[in-house]
């Protein structure tokens, strides 16, 4: 995914991004929803892309708030031991802060900043948060491999070992569901944050800099992450996708001494804590989307209310991530989890963004029919992901995907990760439906209004 990442993702920044921005400086939108609400002329429409952008980020914010409580939790375990009748000993972990307490600090902490700091502290923030990660992952990348034999003796460890080779290739992935992994990137610019970003951005040419060093970037951050996750998945065979979650805080605490761990897992906490973005984007859009378009007045008292208002939801979406996260601790995979709801969502919203952008025929009956499509779709996914954890559960290492529903042969297949239809994951058909009922909607439906097609299509000027 991180591949595909490297090469859509600018792609779509430079694309869409750069004639998002464009609509931003003429017609001062700030948010998508603005946008589409005017493109296509119809309040409601707009309330239901919030309601769904606002559903599909809360696991997004849920996984920085579980991932900051595994890391303290795995950090701050200690072992007591205590003497059986044979003489032997046995050793009861323990830990100084729990997982409840750590992802309750990690939710206040975010929460503080983003409610006392806005938008400019949120920003400075995230550039300190991915420094810190960029280099403490190294050092911790390093350390580890020093400790275990070195890069080389590592890879040459794996490969030899079977089937634990396979985490050096493509091999456990199917090839189709591989290729899935292509429309995930296209969740970005459907995000909030970066649409926001894109719209708000001060110069056109701040793109180039984004385009450019993207790719870098994100083989700087991923590139680290995956390699220790190999790590772990030889050392520690057989983890739940819950336990999984850990592993970098256990490798830290395993092969490295206990103040270097303490060190290094504040830089993990500062790309954990990096949801900050999220819920600012959130914020901004209820309160420009939702406050201002329904509730808020003229006066200054009004805008002060307003102000409110966004703390106030910051505070509300702060304590129902971290109830989420506090139920799912060690049921869920941090990945899949992410996969699953946010970018699949987003990614199968990508066609809209599009549609708006590029194509002047399409109509706000479309879109109501594509947006019901995704909810539906994304219900659908999450019903068919947990009626068939059983099947998941039974799988043994290296066996093949099973039968979700048996007489419909591989229309639905079962691997220990995910539900995948014809050996695809469901984001792909998400994302082609929805393109395909947005296209024949829109052909059936009563075309936009002239005045709003010359607003946001304007003819081209004699050269």
């Amino acid at each position: 995914m991180a591949s595909s990442s490297a090469i859509v993702i600018p792609l779509t920044i430079f694309f869409i991004g750069t004639r998002l921005w464009g609509l931003g400086k003429k017609f001062g939108h700030i948010t998508q929803v603005q946008y589409f609400r005017d493109r296509w002329q119809d309040n409601h429409l707009g309330t239901l892309i919030f309601a769904m952008t606002a559903i599909m980020l809360v696991p997004y914010i849920i996984i920085g708030v579980m991932g900051g409580g595994e890391v303290m939790e795995t950090l701050s375990a200690y072992t007591t031991y205590m003497q059986q009748a044979d003489e032997s000993w046995v050793g009861t972990v323990h830990h100084y802060v729990s997982y409840e307490l750590g992802s309750a600090v990690v939710a206040l902490v975010v929460m503080g900043y983003v409610f006392f700091g806005g938008m400019r502290g949120t920003a400075w923030v995230n550039t300190f948060q991915t420094l810190l990660f960029l280099v403490f992952g190294a050092i911790a990348v390093y350390l580890i491999s020093s400790k275990l034999g070195g890069f080389t003796g590592i890879m040459e460890k794996i490969a030899a070992s079977k089937p634990m080779d396979q985490l050096l290739s493509r091999e456990r992935i199917p090839q189709a569901e591989f290729f899935s992994y292509l429309f995930i990137p296209l969740s970005a610019i459907m995000f909030p944050h970066i649409a926001i970003m894109c719209m708000t951005a001060e110069k056109v040419t701040h793109f180039k800099k984004t385009v450019i060093f993207y790719p870098i970037c994100i083989a700087a951050i991923w590139v680290p992450c995956v390699y220790l996750g190999i790590v772990a998945a030889q050392l520690f065979p057989g983890l739940s996708a819950g336990e999984a979650n850990g592993v970098i805080p256990l490798l830290l605490t395993n092969f490295t001494e206990v103040w270097v761990a303490g060190i290094l897992g504040a830089g993990i906490m500062a790309c954990v804590m990096a949801t900050d973005s999220q819920i600012m984007a959130l914020t901004t859009m209820f309160t420009q989307d939702v406050y201002a378009h329904y509730l808020k007045g003229g006066t200054a008292a009004d805008d002060r209310r307003q102000v409110w208002a966004g703390r106030c939801f910051v505070i509300a979406i702060a304590l129902v991530s971290w109830l989420i996260a506090w139920a799912l601790h060690k049921q869920a995979g941090i990945f899949e989890l992410a996969i699953r709801f946010a970018f699949s969502g987003f990614a199968a919203l990508a066609p809209i963004m599009l549609a708006a952008l590029f194509w002047k025929r399409s109509t706000a009956p479309a879109i109501w029919v594509a947006v019901l499509w995704v909810a539906v779709a994304m219900i659908g996914s999450a019903w068919l992901h947990t009626m068939s954890q059983p099947l998941a559960d039974a799988l043994k290492p290296g066996q093949g995907p099973a039968q979700v529903f048996p007489m419909l042969g591989d229309l639905f297949l079962r691997s220990k990760g995910s539900v995948t239809i014809y050996g695809f994951l469901p984001v792909m058909w998400m994302t082609l439906i929805c393109a395909a009922l947005v296209v024949v909607v829109s052909l059936f439906t009563k075309p936009p209004k002239a005045e709003i097609v010359t607003k946001y299509f304007p003819p081209a000027k004699p050269v």
